[in-house]
């Protein structure tokens, strides 16, 4: 069940957590992996990981540049899934968060996924057929503090997920998107560090217990996910989101 034989899928954002998961995961289960990544030394590491299990492909390619963008995907030519992953964080609200800031997260979470969805499209409506999967977050469902620019990138994501999906419906091409809560990545650490210096434990442990199930979630879970609503035993599904929070949309009141 599950195999990803003989199709080709494009990663975006794969060279580190939930991305490289579901990177390695799809090439474990026979798709040949194409990794859009603007950092080029993750994107190396993660193919030099694949390659004991499965085919892989790097693309340095800043997916906020559309230009860049097509001339990545028709260079690949063949698609039939595409993850849209890539994306970066921010703290801040209405008040706080800089136009700089707000342009760069749009720039690269909402932009960076159109400029994807523009190149792509066309490219499975020619094959008849095509799987495209979005990550979005429960920022797009509920309501979190200080995270004004991420819950607007990701609502986009979850609003954007829902019109490709109606609109390509004819064309055979599935569109859904994943919410997750918390999921323990590099990145996770790292934004912890910088923005909340020397209470590192303290915040990590707030941020795991604020999920019902007492936890953060880990790639692998999500790259679970994915691959179910990649694979054709999935081929009845589109237009849909699916929280993996651990209960925090439905359960934490």
């Amino acid at each position: 069940m599950y195999s990803l034989e003989g199709k080709s899928a494009v990663i975006t954002g794969g060279g580190s957590g939930i991305g490289k998961a579901i990177a390695t995961l799809f090439a474990k289960q026979g798709a040949t992996v194409h990794i859009i990544e603007l950092n080029e030394d993750a994107a190396g590491a993660t193919i030099a990981e694949i390659a004991e299990a499965g085919v892989a492909v790097a693309h340095s390619c800043n997916v906020s540049n559309q230009q860049q963008v097509l001339e990545v995907f028709n260079k690949i030519g063949e698609i039939d899934i595409l993850v849209n992953n890539a994306g970066i964080a921010h703290v801040g609200n209405a008040e706080t968060t800089s136009e700089e800031d707000f342009t760069k997260v749009f720039d690269v979470n909402v932009r960076g996924a159109y400029n994807c969805l523009h190149a792509v499209i066309p490219l499975m409506k020619q094959q008849g057929k095509g799987v495209i999967l979005n990550i979005a977050s429960i920022a797009a469902l509920v309501g979190i503090t200080d995270r004004f620019a991420y819950s607007m990138s990701k609502g986009a994501i979850y609003a954007m997920t829902l019109s490709v999906a109606r609109d390509y419906l004819a064309h055979n091409i599935r569109c859904n998107s994943i919410s997750p809560a918390r999921v323990h990545t590099p990145f996770v650490d790292g934004f912890i560090a910088k923005n909340y210096p020397g209470k590192e434990s303290e915040v990590f442990e707030k941020l795991s217990k604020s999920q019902p199930i007492g936890r953060m979630g880990e790639p692998s879970e999500v790259a679970n996910l994915a691959l179910f609503l990649c694979a054709d035993e999935a081929s009845f599904i589109t237009g849909n989101d699916y929280p993996l929070d651990g209960g925090f949309v439905k359960l934490n009141n």
